[in-house]
């Protein structure tokens, strides 16, 4: 079997500013073609919103990090069916059950060309959650579309001084990112446990806004993207 391409889509993408219509037409066109040129494809879908909202309201009863993770992970599971719904609408061989852990989701590719999952325990974002698919389905990398256009020397929203960077080592993002977990709800540019285990299995990231259809394409294609490309030691 080819090696599947692994996207993780942050839950932004779908509650976002941007016209999140179009932006799934472009989508669902996007992966259709992929599979009509024999590619299998892993979407990991985050919580974005609706994940938001439940943990800020269940916080002020539930001080259990790890319940109010189950609450994020809900939501992911939500969108990720969205997502399977409207492939399999228009006939892609999309996996008619969301999978809750990555290596049922690997499995799923001997009968499925598309596999769409969301989180599947709490600590893990969508960012472990892609990374850990792309290690037990075989796959070398793994794109994580956001809506931040790179990987940058601070954080973006509160520094004005923060410059993108275009090409960076694993080690290198580690010490942007640090080691700790994220609290839930919380984000960053790369979640800091996915950033680990793709040391670990020596994975190639690749970072970029994926409100753009066509930097996801390119990036897929192999071809120079708008965003920071990750590499292995």
């Amino acid at each position: 079997m080819v090696a599947p391409a692994i996207i993780a889509l942050g839950g932004s993408l779908l509650y976002g500013d941007h016209d999140v219509k179009t932006w799934l037409g472009q989508l669902r066109q996007t992966i259709v073609h992929l599979e009509g040129n024999g590619r299998k494809i892993g979407l990991v879908i985050g919580g974005g919103k609706p994940a938001r909202d439940g943990i800020q309201l269940a916080e002020h009863l539930v001080k259990d990090r790890y319940q109010l993770d189950e609450i994020g992970i809900a939501a992911t599971r939500l969108n990720a069916t969205i997502l399977q719904t409207m492939l399999a609408e228009i006939g892609c061989n999309v996996a008619d059950v969301v999978p809750t852990s990555t290596d049922t989701a690997a499995t799923l590719f001997e009968r499925f060309d598309v596999v769409v999952m969301g989180g599947t325990k709490p600590g893990h974002t969508t960012d472990a959650v892609s990374v850990a698919f792309a290690r037990d389905s075989g796959a070398a990398n793994v794109i994580i579309a956001t809506n931040v256009s790179h990987v940058y020397t601070a954080d973006p929203r509160t520094n004005d001084d923060a410059e993108p960077i275009d090409m960076l080592t694993l080690s290198e993002l580690q010490e942007i990112t640090g080691k700790e977990a994220l609290d839930p709800g919380q984000s960053a540019a790369v979640d800091p446990i996915a950033v680990q285990w793709a040391i670990e299995c020596g994975l190639r990231i690749g970072v970029l806004d994926g409100r753009d259809i066509r930097r996801i394409e390119d990036a897929l294609e192999g071809r120079p993207f708008e965003g920071t490309l990750v590499q292995p030691e």
